[in-house]
């Protein structure tokens, strides 16, 4: 006979800092982390957290699906933030001009079509300031690979 263990009240790993030494990534953190401390905002919460995460655990999101997403009803006023790559996607010939209330604003990657004019914020760092004063912002999901390497 064995004996039950309870892992109920086992202590639950999370990462508090990134493991990357890119001091650009640092900056942002210590700023994520500021605001998510001094204001009551989740969404400073999330890309903190989201800004944490390992490179397996961030797949890129596509232009294709940014654009499915963004015309979803109650997505229309607001900005588009990823905490990660937004690739480009060749499949789409006519990618729809951004209106002047919408914003995409990668993490880090290739220049998209999308990003072509002034509303898009080309990084994260320059859209802090703005996001200071927008009270709803959601973070755009990304999908997880499926089969990963066994």
């Amino acid at each position: 006979m064995g004996v039950e263990i309870l892992h109920n009240k086992d202590l639950k790993v999370r990462r508090k800092e990134p493991k990357s030494q890119d001091i650009y990534l640092q900056l942002l953190v210590k700023l994520y982390r500021f605001l998510a401390c001094r204001t009551n905002s989740t969404f400073n919460k999330v890309v903190l957290k989201r800004l944490f995460m390992r490179r397996t655990n961030q797949p890129p999101l596509s232009l294709s699906r940014m654009i499915r997403k963004m015309k979803l009803p109650g997505w229309e006023n607001k900005t588009a933030v990823v905490v990660g790559i937004v690739n480009d996607d060749v499949r789409i010939q006519d990618v729809p001009k951004l209106k002047p209330h919408q914003t995409i604003c990668p993490i880090q990657g290739p220049k998209v079509r999308a990003c072509q004019g002034p509303p898009c914020q080309p990084r994260l760092q320059k859209l802090t300031p703005f996001l200071l004063y927008l009270l709803s912002t959601p973070v755009a999901t990304k999908p997880k690979k499926k089969n990963s390497l066994p």
